[in-house]
């Protein structure tokens, strides 16, 4: 028989109180009911940056397209496909390359082209979840006011690039770590950059 004394029974009683007492086991139930919540807050920080960032690039890729087809001469425009158009594409698709995203095949001249008056549509979809679209309008038509004397408007002849990227989502692969069923922001979104730039010639 083993006698134990007060003081001993006492710690015993002390340190088991102490173990069921520990708060660490909360703590631990209480960061995984978070931590879902806490990487889909980051993602979709992270992917909503990158989409404002996707969108910087292609308005840069739209204005270098722009600023290159309001230079080219018209000469060759009644043909299916000028080669003058052809290189606005090649331009949008390089300055994208540059930029570090995918071009989807514009620069090698990886796409298909439809023809409507004045306006190319160029469909590109070489390595991207889908199709790339740039539409160039060589014959894009906007008016000036003419202050006094004259009181009028002028015609301005221009080339707008139209871009429109397909962006791949990733907030809606982690967002189902909160709600299962959610379909939030899955699979492509277009983001579209448009630029218009006077015709010099």
């Amino acid at each position: 028989m083993i006698c134990r004394s007060p003081k001993n029974a006492n710690r015993t009683k002390t340190a088991a109180s102490h173990l069921f007492d520990d708060s660490h086991g909360s703590q631990i139930a209480e960061f995984a009911v978070a931590l879902p919540l806490i990487i889909v807050f980051v993602i979709g920080i992270y992917d909503f940056s990158q989409a404002f960032g996707m969108k910087q690039r292609l308005g840069n890729a739209a204005r270098d397209g722009a600023r290159i087809g309001a230079s080219q001469p018209t000469a060759d425009l009644s043909q299916t496909e000028p080669v003058t158009v052809d290189a606005i594409a090649r331009v949008v698709g390089t300055s994208l390359q540059g930029a570090g995203i995918n071009d989807c095949g514009l620069a090698t001249g990886n796409w298909t082209v439809t023809r409507v008056n004045l306006i190319w549509t160029y469909l590109a979809n070489s390595g991207c979840a889908s199709a790339l679209t740039l539409i160039i309008d060589r014959g894009f038509i906007t008016t000036a006011a003419i202050g006094p004397p004259y009181a009028s408007t002028m015609t301005i002849d221009n080339t707008r690039v139209t871009l429109s990227y397909p962006y791949q989502w990733r907030f809606g692969n982690v967002v189902t770590l909160i709600t299962p069923t959610s379909n939030f922001a899955r699979g492509t979104t277009q983001i579209q950059a448009i630029a218009t730039m006077q015709n010099l010639n």
